[in-house]
């Protein structure tokens, strides 16, 4: 009897440490902000990254127009189907906003990016992040993915591809945001 009372109480104490550890990992993974990049609200993380011709390009913190930073590789459809409009839309905004297209250069290569960037005759900067740490900053699983940040550095929006209508609506919504 006082054999089956030791069990049940070593078997109630182990439930009751594992839905107690349970419980702490869950909270843990859920707040870590590590896990997660920046998000509306959050400010938008600050890199140096070389352009085409290797010229650094610094970003972060206060500017004078807002900045969508579209992430983006030479070998994704849905890249070559939104860069035709985003030539279009920087030409037509392009006083008012700025574009950064980011090549995720770690996962495609220098040489497709520089071809890709010369056929699509983007006439915004391109910017190349060959060892994947800006890529890795900003945590998302999309290609492309885009980051629309207002003039003092705060993430106002994380899209995908949109048909052209909508990157407009987003660049006027961007550019009157106070």
């Amino acid at each position: 009897m006082k054999r089956n009372a030791v069990i049940v109480a070593i078997v109630v104490l182990l439930a009751v440490a594992a839905f107690v550890q349970n419980g702490k990992s869950d909270n843990k993974e859920t707040s870590a902000p590590a896990k997660v990049g920046p998000r509306p609200g959050m400010i938008s993380p600050s890199f140096t990254l070389p352009d085409l011709e290797g010229k650094p390009y610094q970003f972060g913190g206060e500017r004078s127009k807002p900045v969508i930073l579209n992430f983006w590789a030479s070998w994704c459809g849905p890249c070559k189907a939104e860069v035709p409009d985003l030539i279009e839309l920087y030409g037509k905004y392009g006083d008012k906003v700025d574009l950064v297209a980011i090549n995720i250069t770690s996962q495609d290569s220098e040489k497709s990016a520089r071809a890709f960037a010369k056929e699509y005759g983007i006439n915004f900067p391109v910017l190349l992040d060959v060892p994947g740490d800006v890529t890795a900053s900003y945590k998302f699983m999309v290609v492309p993915t885009s980051f629309l940040v207002g003039k003092d550095g705060v993430v106002r929006e994380m899209v995908n591809v949109l048909p052209k209508e909508e990157w407009e609506k987003k660049i006027k919504d961007l550019i009157r945001d106070k």
